[in-house]
This record gives structure tokens, C-alpha cells and sequence, in this order.
């Protein structure tokens, strides 16, 4: 670390016990005691780094003078203590670690200067598909698939561990990467070699803010953004404005934290709090659970901030004591922050904050969140309604008459129809999972409606409809942190088991905790054996369904959706619902609690009303509602009392980097420079440092270039990146299949990340883009290169334009880049050739990302869009003034020209959304990594 100018002589000392440390005192500079928590970390970390150039006294006094109703315009340089990865993102970090040592070399410099300088630690979590489910073997095949599918990537990953120093790599099977980081990575306030400083943390997937609930202030960037971190390199950005959260009340009995999330996703959603800080405070904060600070900081970027954070506390310590954290660590935490004036105390005087919002938790109720989007919450009591009125969006199919009893008909014990039409199958709502005769079709009066009749595999038959329930998963870092809605789902089961309740047969049903703490949990309050008894079996500890890991559903069920193109949902504990997302069989995605989802599996359609129609019934006849099963406040925290201690945590965190026999036994390549395999359909080096030379090329105004795509709203990274599975037939099923690889080894998209061969040809390729270019969605644009521009993939069509030396733009509306931080979205973009990204506005994480890859974000004027402009995306575009970037200053705006076929010209003065110094300095050097690269060798 960099030693501190020290200019207002803020390093002092803290005296803890028996030992003493230095640490930066805010109270050093007049105006930082005032700044909310999170300007307080940010304030820190300048005092701490200041080196007289990048971080000055005049950042620092900027902090101290910070106006709240500003607009952000002063940049700073953040240095984080540490980067966080998962497998997905982290692979390709590691092969440009691995590249860049050869580059170096190449260029006279030394290969073994390339090493993370601040700690970068991995968890292997994104890479469990869940191929077998609702049986007691279902994780013992799960992770045999997993090894025999991504043994290159683990033996690459190994070699990383053991040859970049400050490097540490969780195994596969341990936990989802968000919850190992709070349970375990994260240090609150870090001891480096006694000097003491907030841990800060900055992570490749943007739900790094989980650790938000612990106070420790980061967030998600992209992979390339990471790279550079690791390599010493501060992240660039403007002070931000700071939204404050008042949080009032409590949480009524019957809400989950869940419901609360949603509820302030929408909130905040609503509000706007793209590129800001949120920061939560207020009495209230205090009676928050720290897993529950947790579940919020978590849902970050579904609410569009850079961070959502929670001040340190008594509830910090105490969670920091249940999960096996030393005690020497937790009194320092606790006397940093009261030291710092970051621990919040009880009535304390309020900071003042750019904007506030206010929610008090009492007045929060049941809620689920889809089709498509976090924000889009529903109440649970007007779920079945609102479904209704999305169905139509997703579904063809007759309209039923309304029925005139009750819209659930059920079979009586005698197996007689009591109710409905003769010539309609009567569900059973009580049957057992290889059930007969079991049936949607008459729980379709007032709705679009096409009853399919199943053969099931196991014997019997059963009728699907629009709304099947055709994936229930308890999956995703957000939630299965969290106790209290795990253990409800546990109990909620045990009822719903009791009463002879069980999942509908053509659910399918999947449990994936975030950490190995919950089955120790679980076993400890006996509860598997009431989940498992509702088909509920653990099916790994990873990323599963929320990154569309969920696996195949049975053949039976996955032909009836898609020969009868039914409206099949998903419900899910995670984060993430976005179109073709989930499941390449699944249309509509709902968020729910862990408790829901169990729920919604024995209910098996959306189309269903909790609280007027019974779930089943018992064994005596008599009708089963959800308020019957539903477990009380009070068996919740009981529960969690006998089950959940410090030892578990201990135990299941005492050797977290040595992993299975299957791990130790990897074998891996020896050497500082890995050896690639160019037969290797999974790890290639990296091209981005071909034919590169010391000094940078001036940067060029853009001429003549083609749209590759059209695209509207909301775009999400999901969208651009190569993600899910490999469809049979797309140009990288065609690649994989050229290097002799089966159909059956495709694998996903994402366990790909380390060659770059097939993820550029997964680039725009989601099977739900609709390039507005094409009538078709998935990855399809016209080739103009050719004559009367035929349809073709996109990759396709960007080898020709590549051929032809012609540059491409992307144009789009709001929001693009919504989501996840995807540094493949970047890299992908890139690669096929984009020049420039055209739209009204991004999300934070992809623009940065862009200008890491040499792309550069424009914006359309201010209540202009491509429909308002007239632009069809058939015209030829022009692109001038990029080059006052080589003057070493960036301009406000650049002109664009778009010439339509006609030879009639559409200008317009696009915004230049480089928004700082630094991110200049990336865009002229062709990319963050190159910048780094040359720095390094001249350095």
C-alpha cells in the first residue's frame, strides 16, 4: 500500500485491549463528521490514499465541503481493500491476468509483476446446474455433472490459486458467493499489518452489495473494472449524490423480509436512484436483522443504486459473533466505527442527505414481483388478478366463460366429479406427485385457456394450462441468507406435509441453499424430511436458478409447453426475473419468498387466489388454506434459536479453500505462464492484447457504419451477454460442434466465459432481443453487406462487416444495460465490431463497461429517441468530433449523421457519456486493461 501524504496529519492511534493500531481520523478534517456513513467510508479511504496526484487535499476538502443538493461533478478515486468473484465473471478475469503476463513479457516487461496487489478472493458458486431434482441423490449427480463439465475451468482456476499471490479461490460445492462473503470473506474493518481501515469492497457480479448489511460499502463492476482494481488501480467516479432511507415501525407478523425488499425495490424504483448512494437510517434501522439488512443490500441493483447501505451497529457485532468471526475482530470493529463516528447510536442527530424517502415497515404486506422485472411488485391478495391481465401478453388461446361457483373444482374422496363440466378432468388437489388425473383446466374460467393432458413418466395422467407453475425454486443469494424466511419455508412444509399436501407433479421442484450453514440448520431442526416430502430435495449449494442454472424440466413437460406454446411461469426466492432468464421454456417469472414458493408448488398455477381458494385437503376431506400452513412468528424464532448457533458456522468455515476430493485431485499445469491448450473449447487466451504496442494509437472518428441492432427499453445485460444454455444450431452451438464437441456437452454460455471464440458468437443471441431490424426475437439483424440485406445471425453478419472493414453501432432507449454486471455484455460487443452504443440512457454498470472495452456510450438528446428521429436503422452513420480526445479533453457532445437509403440525412448532437477523466484516459488506450498493461511496463 501506497504510504499517505498525510497532509491534515489524520493518522492517529486506537488503542483495542491490549493492542494498538493506526487508523485515518475523519475528525482530522473540519465537515466529514457530518457526511452520512457512506461519504464518511469514502472520505476515509482519500485521507488513507492520498498520494498528491490521483487523490489530493482537494478531493478530500471537496468530501468535507459536500453539498447535498449538488449535481455530481467532482471525481475521486476509490481504492478498494478487496475484490470479490464468482466463477462466471472470474474466469475471464483470470485468463487476462494470465494473457497480460505474456503481454508484459512480449513487451520487455517482467510476467511476475502481474499479480492482484489488494486481496482478490473467488467463490466457484454460478457453474451447479440443477439436472436432477426432488430425489435424495439429486445433489451427489449434480455436482458429478458439474465436475465432469468444468474440469478445464477448475484446473485453470487452481493453477490461479496457486501461482498469483493474493489470490484465494473457494471450491464448488461451498455456498453462493454473496453469502460466503458475509458469513465469512468480509472483515468489516481490516487489520493490515496494524493498520486499521474499513473493508470496502468492490465484486464482479453486481449483487457484491449484499455486504451493504454489514456496513461495508461496494458494489458491483464489471469484470474488466475488477481487473484493474486488483492490479492497484482506483475506481474513477463521481461523488455521488446520497439518497437517505428513513426505515419506521416493524415488520407485522404474516410479512417477510421478502415483502419488504419488493417493497422497496419498487420505492426506490419509483424514485430513481441510478449512480446514488442509498444509505438507511433512523431508529428503525435497529430492530432490522442483520440478514434482513442483508436481503435489502442485496436488491441494489434491482433498484438501480450503486450501493444500499446499512451503518455499523450492535446488530453488526452480533452477526459477526454468530458466524464464527474472531473476537479480537469484533472489538475492533465496534471501537473503529465509534472511534470514526460510523457506528449508529440510538436517537442519533440525523446526517443530511440529498433526497429522502421514508417507509414504515408496519404498513408492509404479502407481495410477489413479475412477470419480467423486480420492480413490478403485486400484492399477493390481487396476484391471481394481476396474472390475469399479464396473460394476455404471453398467451393465445379461447377465453373460458366465467365460472358461476367456485373456480377451483375438486374431485370428492370417492374420486367423483362434485362440480363443473362433464367433459373437463376435475383436478385433485390433494394427490400425491405421480397423482392421476390431476388438472389446470378448470381453474381457467374468466381467462385465455388450452389444457394440455401429459403422459407422466412415473404412470397417470395430468392436465397443464396457461400458468402452470412449471419451476418452484428456493435458489439465490438474496434470500437463503436469510434465516427467517428458510426456516419458514422448512415449517411451512412441515404443515403443508402434515395435512398430506404436496406439490403438483409437473413442478419442478428445487432447493439450492446459499450456504452449507442451512442444511446444518435444517438438519438440526429436522426439516428435511418435510421438504423432501413436497419433492423439495437439496439440489446443490451455488447460483441456480436465478442465472437460468435451473436445468432441463422433464422432456414430457418441456414438449407440451413448446408444442403448445403455453405460458408456463417460474417462481423463485431469487433476485432476477428477466425474460429468458429463468428457463428457455418459461415465459413468466415471479419473485417470491422461499415460503411462497413452497406455496405456489402446492398450488401449481399462478392463477391462484391464497386467500379465497383452498390449497387441497386434508386427510379427512376438509379444505387446507395457505393461513392454515402458515407458520407463526413466534415457531420461526424458536426454530431458529434451537437450530442456528456459532458453532455451525465454525464447522462448516474451518478449511473453506480445500474442498472435496474432486478438487485436490485436479490435475493442473505447473508454471508462472499457463500453458494453453488451443484444442480447448473452454480456456483460450485473450485477444484484447494482439498486435498492441507501448503507445496508444490516436482514437477516430467513426464513419460509415452500419446498425447491428435496433433494440427499445430496458435492454438488460441479460439480453447482450452471452448467458444460459447453448441452443443446438446458433453460431456457437455450430462452433462447439465444429471442435468435435456432443450436443449433450454443450454446457451453458456462462461456464464458456474463458473462450472467447464462443461467447462472441453468444453476444445478442438471447432468445428473447428483439432487434426491431428483424420480425423474429433472438439474435437475428440484417446483413447489409450483402444484397437486398438478407436475415442472418448476428455473429454471421459481423464477420461480413468485419471483412468488409465496416464499423457498427447499437442503437436503443432507456435503461440500457439494466442488470447484472456483465463484463461479457462489454467484451461481446466489442469483439463483433461495435464502435459506438447509441441510446437515452444506460445503467452504470455498462456504460463503465463499455468504455473498458473502447466502446463509446452516446446518448441521444435530451427527449430525443431513434423512433422520435425517424431512424429505422437502415441508414449509414457518421461520427465526428471523438477525436478532441486525443487533445487529452472530452467533449460535452459529438455530431452523428445518419444517411438513410434515400441519400435524406437525420443529424443530431449525441451527449458523450464519458464521465470523468479517467474513463478518458481508458477510451484513448483502447481499454482499461490496455491502460494498465502500459502503466505497468513503464512503470
Amino acid at each position: 500500500m501506497t504510504e499517505s501524504k498525510n497532509s491534515f496529519n489524520a493518522k492517529q492511534k486506537l488503542e483495542v485491549g491490549d493492542k494498538s493500531y493506526d487508523y485515518f481520523a475523519l475528525s482530522a478534517v473540519e465537515g466529514l463528521e457530518k457526511l452520512p456513513y457512506s461519504l464518511k467510508v469514502l472520505a476515509e479511504n482519500l485521507l488513507r490514499t492520498e498520494d498528491g496526484a490521483n487523490i489530493t487535499t482537494e478531493h478530500i476538502e471537496a468530501l468535507a465541503q459536500w453539498d447535498p443538493s449538488a449535481e455530481p461533478n467532482v471525481e475521486i478515486q476509490f481504492t478498494p481493500a478487496r475484490v470479490l468473484m464468482q466463477d462466471f465473471t472470474g474466469v475471464p478475469c483470470v485468463v487476462d491476468l494470465a494473457t497480460m503476463r505474456e503481454a508484459v513479457k512480449t513487451l520487455g516487461g517482467n510476467p511476475d509483476q502481474v499479480n492482484p496487489l489488494n486481496p482478490a478472493e473467488m467463490v466457484i458458486d454460478h457453474s451447479v446446474i440443477v439436472e436432477a431434482f426432488g430425489s435424495s441423490d439429486a445433489l451427489e449427480k449434480n455436482v458429478e455433472i458439474e465436475y465432469e463439465r468444468n474440469e478445464e475451468r477448475y484446473q485453470f482456476l487452481r493453477w490461479g490459486a496457486e501461482n498469483f499471490s493474493n489470490f484465494r479461490v473457494v471450491p464448488p460445492g461451498t455456498g453462493i458467493v454473496h453469502q460466503v462473503n458475509i458469513e465469512y470473506l468480509a472483515r468489516v474493518v481490516f487489520d493490515n499489518n496494524g493498520l486499521a481501515y474499513p473493508d470496502t469492497c468492490i465484486g464482479t457480479d453486481s449483487h457484491t452489495t449484499m455486504e451493504n448489511g454489514l456496513g461495508i460499502l461496494g458494489w458491483g463492476v464489471g469484470g474488466i473494472e475488477a481487473e484493474a482494481a486488483m492490479l492497484g488501480q482506483p475506481v474513477s467516479m463521481l461523488i455521488p449524490k446520497v439518497v437517505g432511507f428513513k426505515l419506521t415501525g416493524e415488520i407485522p407478523v404474516g410479512v417477510t423480509a421478502t415483502d419488504v425488499v419488493l417493497t422497496i425495490t419498487e420505492m426506490l424504483r419509483e424514485h430513481g436512484v441510478v449512480q446514488k448512494f442509498v444509505e438507511f437510517y433512523g431508529n428503525g434501522v435497529k430492530s432490522i436483522p442483520l440478514a434482513n439488512r442483508a436481503t435489502i443490500g442485496n436488491m441494489s441493483p434491482e433498484f438501480g443504486s450503486t450501493c444500499a447501505i446499512f451503518p455499523i451497529d450492535e446488530e453488526t457485532t452480533k452477526y459477526m459473533h454468530l458466524t464464527g468471526r474472531p473476537e479480537e475482530q469484533i472489538k475492533l470493529v465496534e471501537a473503529y466505527a465509534k472511534a470514526q463516528g460510523m457506528w449508529l447510536e440510538q436517537d442519533a442527530p440525523e446526517a443530511e442527505y440529498s433526497e429522502y424517502l421514508e417507509l414504515d415497515l408496519s404498513t408492509v404486506v404479502p407481495s410477489i414481483a413479475g412477470p419480467k422485472r423486480p420492480q413490478d411488485r403485486i400484492l399477493l391478495s390481487e396476484a391471481k388478478e394481476q396474472f390475469r391481465k399479464d396473460l394476455p401478453t404471453y398467451a393465445d388461446g379461447e377465453v373460458c366463460e366465467e365460472d358461476q361457483g367456485l373456480e377451483a373444482v375438486r374431485m370428492g374422496s370417492e374420486g367423483e366429479d362434485q362440480a363443473g363440466d362433464e367433459d373437463q378432468a376435475a383436478p385433485s388437489f390433494n394427490s400425491s406427485r405421480e397423482g392421476h388425473g390431476e388438472s389446470l383446466a378448470t381453474t381457467a374460467k374468466g381467462r385465455q385457456s388450452k389444457p394440455v393432458t401429459v403422459s407422466s413418466p412415473n404412470g397417470g395422467e395430468f392436465t397443464i394450462d396457461h400458468g402452470m407453475v412449471a419451476i418452484a425454486s428456493i435458489t439465490s443469494c438474496t434470500n437463503t441468507s436469510n434465516p427467517s424466511v428458510m426456516i419458514g419455508a422448512g415449517l411451512i412444509a412441515r404443515k403443508a406435509a402434515d395435512k398430506g399436501l404436496k406439490a403438483k407433479p409437473w413442478v419442478k421442484t428445487i432447493c439450492a441453499p446459499g450456504s452449507q450453514v442451512v442444511d446444518g440448520y435444517y438438519q438440526r431442526a429436522d426439516l428435511w424430511k418435510d421438504l423432501e416430502a413436497l419433492g423439495f430435495y437439496l439440489s446443490g449449494f451455488g447460483c441456480t436458478t436465478c442465472i437460468g442454472n435451473s436445468g432441463p424440466l422433464p422432456q414430457e413437460i418441456s414438449d407440451a409447453i413448446n408444442e403448445h406454446d403455453l405460458a408456463a411461469t417460474a417462481v423463485l426466492s431469487g433476485n432476477r426475473n428477466f425474460e429468458g432468464r429463468i428457463s428457455p421454456d418459461v415465459k413468466m417469472n415471479y419473485l417470491a419468498s422461499p415460503i411462497m414458493v413452497i406455496a405456489y408448488a402446492i398450488a401449481g398455477t399462478m392463477d391462484f387466489d391464497f386467500e379465497n381458494e383452498a390449497l387441497g385437503q386434508d386427510q379427512d376431506g376438509n379444505d387446507v388454506f395457505l393461513k392454515d400452513i402458515w407458520p407463526s412468528t413466534e415457531e420461526i424464532e424458536s426454530t431458529i434459536a434451537e437450530a442456528i448457533s456459532r458453532e455451525l458456522y465454525e464447522a462448516d468455515y474451518a478449511d473453506v479453500f480445500k474442498g472435496d476430493e474432486q478438487w485436490q485431485n485436479l490435475e493442473i499445469p505447473t508454471g508462472k505462464t499457463f500453458e494453453w491448450d488451443e484444442s480447448s473449447t473452454y480456456i483460450r487466451k485473450a485477444p484484447y492484447f494482439d498486435g498492441m504496442e507501448v503507445e496508444p494509437k490516436p482514437v477516430e472518428d467513426i464513419k460509415g457504419a452500419r446498425v447491428l441492432a435496433k433494440l427499445g427499453d430496458s435492454v438488460t445485460t441479460d439480453h447482450i451477454s452471452p448467458a444460459s444454455s447453448i441452443k443446438p444450431g446458433t453460431p456457437a452451438a455450430q462452433y462447439l460442434d465444429a471442435n468435435g464437441v456432443e450436443r449433450n456437452d454443450y454446457n451453458s454460455l456462462g461456464s464458456r466465459r474463458g473462450n472467447h471464440e464462443v461467447m462472441m458468437r453468444g453476444t445478442f443471441a438471447n432468445i428473447r432481443l428483439q432487434n426491431q431490424l428483424v420480425d423474429v426475437a433472438g439474435g437475428y439483424t440484417l446483413d447489409f453487406t450483402k444484397e437486398d440485406a438478407p436475415q442472418s445471425f448476428i455473429f454471421d453478419a459481423c464477420e461480413n462487416y468485419k471483412a468488409a472493414g465496416t464499423p457498427l453501432v447499437v442503437l436503443a432507449g432507456k435503461e440500457y444495460g439494466t442488470g447484472s454486471s456483465r463484463d461479457w455484455a462489454a467484451k461481446g460487443t466489442n469483439l463483433l465490431g461495435v464502435k459506438a452504443v447509441i441510446t437515452e440512457s444506460f445503467e452504470r454498470i455498462h456504460r463503465s463497461n463499455l468504455i473498458g472495452m473502447g466502446v463509446i456510450p452516446l446518448q441521444f438528446p435530451e427527449g430525443e429517441s431513434h423512433e422520435s428521429l425517424g431512424l429505422d436503422g437502415h441508414e449509414t452513420f457518421d461520427i465526428t468530433g471523438i477525436e478532441e480526445l486525443n487533445e487529452g479533453t472530452t467533449p460535452k457532445t459529438v455530431h452523428v449523421t445518419a444517411t438513410k437509403e434515400s441519400g435524406d440525412k437525420v443529424e443530431f448532437d449525441a451527449v458523450v457519456r464519458i464521465d470523468t477523466p479517467g474513463e478518458a484516459s481508458y477510451y484513448r488506450h483502447g481499454g482499461i486493461l490496455q491502460y494498465v498493461l502500459r502503466q505497468m511496463i513503464k512503470g
